[in-house]
């Protein structure tokens, strides 16, 4: 479970920076946009992306979630869940997708059917950064 602060910190910041791994062990930094969800800060990727492939290969990670100032922020360090097409089942992973959408817009989309087709078009993965560690000026 994340902390209090750190769920209303997720719940009102949505810019994030991701930090995983290359094959090379280097660092490959993305931004993202995302929010507190589950025990964790979640946000979607593509199937072809840097990130999703380094994660699917070594699950370690920080996700900093900042103001949008840049002048707070909480970084989580741990590993990702990944919630994909062909290992999460379909209903689970769109109503996922809904609620990771949910929790990095605070609002509703204004046509599910319309999004959820896109997130099959897109191969949209949803992406649960779950701490070990959190530190950061607003914890």
């Amino acid at each position: 479970m994340l902390p209090d602060n750190v769920v209303q910190f997720a719940t009102e910041n949505h810019q994030g920076v991701l930090t995983c791994f290359r094959k090379n062990g280097m660092p490959q930094m993305s931004i993202v946009t995302c929010g507190a969800y589950r025990d964790g800060v979640a946000f979607t990727t593509t199937a072809d992306r840097a990130k999703l492939l380094n994660l699917k290969r070594d699950s370690r990670c920080s996700l900093m979630v900042s103001k949008r100032d840049w002048w707070g922020y909480v970084v989580l360090e741990g590993k990702a869940t990944i919630l994909s097409p062909g290992s999460t089942d379909a209903d689970e992973l769109r109503l996922a997708l809904r609620d990771v959408y949910r929790a990095a817009t605070n609002e509703e989309h204004n046509n599910w059917e319309e999004y959820d087709q896109a997130m099959v078009d897109d191969r949209r993965s949803a992406v649960i950064v779950v701490p070990d560690r959190i530190y950061g000026t607003a914890v």
